[in-house]
């Protein structure tokens, strides 16, 4: 797919889910990708391991891997991202978009220059305020799973027109009590993409728990 900015925002709001890749080797990429994308989740989050700082190959090969064969389908982004070289290195391995811990306002901004859909990663009311005043498109509560639903919908209180995304303890269970308070979408990382799963080859339980997971999305 284009690294289109409408179409990724579009299509966060549509589908809601994005699947968080931590840790898992590039050679994994493709059939990973392709088994979220048969339980019905299209948006791949590769993320930087900032324990790495002398070298995110990884990261760029998997953004890289996932992109060229699954790049008409999927709409790949870059996560945990820190520094405009990393931003750089998810530009130019085919990232449309990119997904922060925390709030820097300047990356954000140097981020749009770039033409990336931006989601930060903000804890309280002052920090979403800045972050989508700096540019955000969305921005990623984090960790929603230990502030709870109610938190957000406190959030949303005075700031309902800031988009926002739950990440962190999401599960097919939470889901529903997540959208109700009006979230726009979540990141799930370990209780999707199971290491343990991919690293054995059993891809189709990752399509499976998608599949439950788009599931959960239309209950509300």
């Amino acid at each position: 797919m284009q690294n289109n900015r409408e179409q990724i925002i579009q299509n966060v709001k549509e589908k809601k889910l994005i699947a968080i890749v931590r840790g898992i080797d590039p050679v994994y990429m493709t059939d990973l990708g392709n088994a979220l994308l048969a339980g019905g989740i299209n948006m791949v989050e590769v993320t930087f391991d900032q324990r790495q700082s002398d070298d995110f190959s990884a990261t760029v090969s998997a953004v890289s891997a996932l992109k060229e064969a699954l790049g008409e389908k999927m709409y790949v982004g870059a996560g945990t991202v820190l520094t405009r070289e990393q931003v750089d290195l998810a530009v130019s391995a085919g990232a449309g978009y990119i997904v922060t811990p925390a709030v820097d306002c300047s990356l954000i901004r140097y981020a749009r220059e770039k033409g990336l859909v931006l989601m930060p990663g903000a804890m309280t009311p002052t920090e979403a305020y800045d972050a989508y005043n700096a540019g955000a498109d969305f921005v990623k509560v984090f960790p929603a799973g230990v502030l709870g639903p109610s938190y957000i919908k406190a959030i949303r209180g005075p700031l309902p027109h800031i988009p926002l995304l739950a990440v962190g303890g999401i599960s097919e269970k939470n889901i529903p009590d997540f959208l109700a308070t009006g979230v726009m979408g979540f990141g799930i990382g370990g209780n999707l993409v199971n290491g343990g799963w991919i690293r054995e080859g059993r891809f189709d339980r990752i399509s499976q728990l998608a599949s439950v997971f788009v599931q959960s999305t239309k209950t509300v």
